[in-house]
C-alpha cells in the first residue's frame, strides 16, 4: 500500500512539473483575448504593451472599460473597470473608442461618450486622468471636452497624436467627417490654431470614422475606417503626407474581410516594438457566422511596408503573431 502511495505521488509531482514547464505560446492566436472587445487602441508603456478596447455591447450596457496588459504580444493580463460609469458624471452610454497618452506622471484616457445625434443632448468627447495605466481613471475636467458637432464630425471616436514639436492634437469624428484641434498644455481644452480657427476638417476621400496617425521617416501616416461597423465591408484605408495638417489624399485600402477568417476587419491602431523595429496593427473583426453586430474580438497582425513606404496590405491570421517582447 505504501509503495502505491509513493507510485502516486511520483506521478503527481511529475505532473505537477510537466504543468509549470509548459512552454508558453510561440503565437498570439486570435483574438488575443477572449470576450466581445472592439475599436482597440494600442500603447507602450515602459516594456509593456496596454491595449485599452471597447467593451463591444448594447449602447446602454457599454457603460465601463477595461485594459490589457503584455510583455510579449502573447500573453495577455486584464485589467477590469478601469473607466466606469460612475466616475464620469455626464456619461450614462455608449462609452467607447478610447486613445491614452502619458505626460509628465500622469495617464490620459480620452473617450467618446453618450453618442449625440445632435448639439442639444449632452455627451461627446471626454477626457479621464489616472495614476497608472490600469487606472482606476476618473474624470479631468467634469464635462466632455467636445460636445457639439463641427464640420458635420459626430464627436466619437478620438485619437490623441503627439508631434514632434510636443504638441498634442486631438482627431476625431464620426457621420464620415474628420476634424482636428490642439490641446492645451494640461489637456483640459482646446486652443486655436494660428489663423483663428479651432476646429479644422481633415476628411480624406472614403473616411467614416476611427482616426489613427502615426510618424515614420518623418511622413506622417493617416489612417482611417470605411464602410459600416456592423457590416462585413469594415476596412481600414490611409494616406501620407508631410504635415499633421494634410492634405492626406487616399493611397489605398490595406486591412479587410478575409471570407475564410473573419469579417469586418477595422477601427485598428498601430504600434512598433522600438527595439526589433518591427510594426504591429491591432483592430477588431468578426468571426466567422456572427451576424450580432456588436459580437467583435480584438485581434493582431504584422503590418510591413514596401521599398516606396507604402504599406503592404495586411493579411488577417487566426495565427497572430510571434512573441515580440520589449527587451
Amino acid at each position: 500500500m505504501k509503495r502505491h502511495i509513493f507510485l502516486y505521488s511520483a506521478l503527481f509531482l511529475s505532473l505537477s512539473v510537466f504543468a509549470q514547464q509548459k512552454p508558453a505560446p510561440k503565437n498570439s492566436g486570435n483574438p488575443i483575448f477572449q470576450g466581445w472587445y472592439a475599436d482597440p487602441e494600442v500603447a507602450l508603456f515602459g516594456k509593456e504593451y496596454w491595449v485599452y478596447p471597447t467593451y463591444s455591447a448594447k449602447y446602454e450596457e457599454q457603460t465601463h472599460m477595461d485594459a490589457f496588459s503584455s510583455k510579449d504580444l502573447v500573453t495577455w493580463t486584464r485589467h477590469p473597470n478601469i473607466l466606469e460609469k460612475a466616475n464620469i458624471k455626464w456619461a450614462h452610454k455608449a462609452m467607447w473608442a478610447p486613445s491614452i497618452t502619458k505626460k509628465g506622471n500622469k495617464y490620459y484616457l480620452f473617450f467618446g461618450a453618450n453618442d449625440i445625434q445632435n448639439n442639444n443632448e449632452t455627451g461627446g468627447i471626454g477626457v479621464a486622468v489616472s495614476d497608472k495605466p490600469e487606472g482606476p481613471f476618473i474624470d479631468h475636467i467634469g464635462k466632455p471636452l467636445i460636445d457639439k458637432f463641427h464640420n458635420g464630425a459626430q464627436p466619437i471616436d478620438q485619437y490623441v497624436f503627439k508631434d514632434k514639436d510636443g504638441q498634442y492634437y486631438l482627431y476625431y469624428g464620426g457621420w464620415k467627417h474628420c476634424n482636428v484641434v490642439k490641446l492645451s498644455d494640461d489637456f483640459k481644452s482646446t486652443v486655436p490654431f494660428p489663423d483663428g480657427s479651432t476646429y479644422k476638417e481633415v476628411t480624406p476621400k472614403g473616411y467614416v470614422e476611427g482616426p489613427f496617425m502615426f510618424i515614420r521617416n518623418g511622413k506622417y501616416y493617416f489612417m482611417w475606417s470605411e464602410g459600416g461597423w456592423t457590416g462585413p465591408d469594415y476596412s481600414v484605408a490611409y494616406a501620407i503626407a508631410d504635415s499633421p495638417m494634410g492634405p492626406f489624399t487616399r493611397i489605398d485600402k490595406i486591412l479587410k474581410q478575409d471570407p475564410e477568417i473573419a469579417t469586418g476587419a477595422g477601427h485598428h491602431s498601430v504600434i512598433q516594438n522600438p527595439k526589433t523595429k518591427e510594426y504591429f496593427i491591432i483592430y477588431h473583426r468578426r468571426p466567422l457566422g456572427e451576424t450580432n453586430g456588436n459580437h467583435r474580438v480584438t485581434c493582431i497582425d504584422k503590418m510591413e511596408f514596401d521599398e516606396n513606404g507604402h504599406i503592404k496590405p495586411v493579411k488577417i491570421t487566426f495565427e497572430g503573431v510571434a512573441a515580440s517582447p520589449v527587451k
